[in-house]
């Protein structure tokens, strides 16, 4: 996977062209992963620096490597720790997927506006749902997830004003789902007599039922530009 996000690559240089990183200082990834959409941030970004926080020890260790062989070791850093606990003022955030971390879209839209500054910049990436989900979408998910109109208003009430709203398309996410398994998919291809292939067969199976049956259609991403 490039991401664990369902967003192409096309969709990802449209988000970061409205950040306007040639004026960035500083940026920050707040639930980074490995960093790859940060990585590509500092790149477009002269001079600035990075830092990517997150909690997977397997994810920061792989962004390092990344950016090592990028030629951005220097210039971009790992961190970890929780997402929610990063408080240095900093003129462009990416949070993509990472709510949770902060307790729910809400929180997290009121704490991320304590940390970027006025004049500032938000990439902020959420699931939501762009119609009344299905039953079986609400099963897996619960009522955590807001309808795609209730992001846009938490962001309203923390103070942010919205300078770009996409969501990601069918194709994306098609992409991303099959992309999250196919390491696994190719593995028990190749290991079909391991005496865990029964377990990572179930497993596969079962993710696969879930979003085909589950909540593709019916779960979307929304990517939000954000200033204050």
């Amino acid at each position: 996977m490039r991401w664990n996000t369902p967003l192409s690559g096309t969709h990802a240089d449209l988000l970061l062209d409205r950040l306007d990183l040639a004026r960035a200082g500083g940026i920050a990834d707040l639930g980074c992963g490995w960093g790859e959409l940060l990585m590509c941030a500092v790149e477009r970004a002269d001079g600035a620096r990075g830092v990517g926080v997150d909690l997977d020890p397997g994810a920061l260790t792989r962004g390092r490597e990344l950016a090592r062989r990028r030629g951005l070791g220097d210039r971009v850093t790992f961190v970890r720790a929780e997402a929610a606990s990063w408080t240095k003022p900093t003129d462009r955030v990416l949070c993509v997927g990472s709510a949770h971390a902060f307790g729910g879209t809400r929180a997290a839209l009121a704490a991320l506006a304590a940390v970027v500054p006025h004049g500032g910049r938000l990439l902020y990436g959420d699931g939501c749902w762009p119609c009344p989900p299905t039953e079986p979408a609400l099963d897996i998910f619960g009522d955590e997830v807001l309808p795609m109109p209730g992001v846009v208003d938490a962001a309203r009430s923390a103070g942010w004003r919205v300078l770009h709203l996409s969501t990601a398309d069918q194709r994306e996410w098609d992409d991303f789902e099959s992309t999250s398994r196919a390491g696994w998919q190719e593995w028990l291809l190749a290991n079909d007599a391991d005496p865990r292939a029964g377990e990572v067969r179930t497993w596969l199976d079962d993710r696969e039922h879930q979003y085909i049956h589950g909540y593709r259609g019916a779960l979307g991403f929304a990517y939000l530009i954000l200033i204050r």
